[in-house]
């Protein structure tokens, strides 16, 4: 089964034209390494090439003798099974996908490799790709993953939702929809609780003395930013305290600048503002440094993120922390419970908590 090669010398008579010489060539002569099959593996083990393939997939269970033969048969071939054929005899394959908007933020490099650790654990790979946020190259890496024939898609999105994603991902065997919701989908969900992550941040701000506050928000279409505002609006309602200033806008600094400049516009500004992402608060801080302004003595700040090193920062920022490895471990978990026929439309919301820093204290001013 080694491939070698053999070199033979061949000396020609001698000719009328030629040296007295002798002339001598020589021809190399190569031997193909012979690659076994799946038929040879039938033929060794004494049953068909469908028992050999139905065993291979399990899903066949042979006797025990005829499961010896065969195992036996592979050993000694050192026959080794074509993935891709394999997944296309299934219909499946030994990978997941994971479509996620960007691997530049921390919150999506972290699920990533929380993704990549729960699948390995589970003997499967992982098939990455990123859209920029981009609802084009969403349905470009949908229909990617349907044509590789993936056990299962693991799909996450930031932006308004288009008719024909909706009916491309419906139309996706083993889909889970991770942290943000998109209507009309009929799927495995795995979520945050959002509206408790936006309460915890209205009752600490009023717990330090803060009765104006500031939402910035991603995308106003998007589940997760109306249930963020939702709980911030009632935690501050239930304490005489009001959101007196609301914006929205894409999962980006230049996001966080624009609200910064529109919130020191104001002639009575909020004294506590709530961030919606990591994003859009790393631009929101950028444009009040530049003008001067303190946190926490002229704002108080919480974001909804801890997936970067928040503690760093000066001040170091309290944060609503999501658990992004549980994430990842229970994106899997349904997708393989999907796949054994497990109702599809299972929904699971993880508890999210407060993470107290230093960027709160009372107002300056009421």
């Amino acid at each position: 089964m080694v491939a070698f090669n053999q070199v033979k010398r061949f000396t020609s008579p001698q000719r009328s034209n030629q040296p007295s010489d002798e002339f001598s060539c020589e021809v190399r002569v190569t031997q193909r390494r012979f690659i076994p099959g799946l038929k040879d593996v039938a033929r060794t083990a004494g049953v068909s090439m469908t028992t050999v393939s139905r065993y291979l997939n399990a899903d066949l269970v042979l006797p025990p003798d005829t499961a010896q033969r065969v195992d036996t048969a592979i050993r000694q071939l050192g026959y080794v099974p074509n993935p891709h054929a394999r997944s296309l005899g299934r219909g499946r394959s030994d990978t997941i996908g994971l479509v996620i908007p960007t691997i530049a933020n921390p919150f999506f490099a972290l699920l990533a490799a929380a993704v990549e650790e729960a699948a390995e654990a589970k003997g499967l790979g992982v098939l990455l790709n990123a859209t920029s946020n981009n609802a084009s190259r969403e349905l470009q890496h949908v229909a990617r993953m349907r044509r590789n024939q993936v056990s299962g898609l693991l799909f996450v999105s930031a932006h308004y939702h288009t008719p024909e994603l909706v009916q491309a991902l419906n139309d996706t065997r083993g889909l889970v929809l991770i942290d943000e919701d998109i209507p009309g989908v009929h799927s495995a969900k795995v979520l945050y609780d959002n509206y408790r992550g936006g309460w915890l941040a209205g009752e600490h701000f009023v717990e330090h003395g803060h009765r104006r506050i500031a939402f910035i928000g991603g995308p106003s279409e998007l589940a997760s930013t109306r249930d963020r505002f939702a709980g911030l609006r009632d935690a501050a309602a239930q304490a005489d305290a009001e959101v007196t200033f609301e914006m929205y806008g894409a999962y980006a600094a230049a996001h966080g600048e624009d609200a910064a400049r529109a919130l020191l516009s104001l002639g009575r500004p909020p004294t506590a503002v709530f961030v919606s992402s990591g994003e859009i608060m790393i631009g929101l801080l950028d444009a009040l440094h530049r003008a001067g302004v303190a946190v926490p003595e002229r704002l108080s700040l919480i974001v909804f993120d801890d997936a970067g090193p928040l503690h760093l920062f000066d001040p170091p920022l309290t944060a609503i922390r999501q658990p992004i490895a549980e994430l990842g471990a229970r994106a899997v978990e349904l997708m393989l419970a999907a796949s054994h026929g497990d109702p599809a439309e299972t929904e699971v919301r993880l508890p999210v908590e407060l993470v107290k820093r230093a960027s709160v204290a009372p107002p300056a001013s009421v």
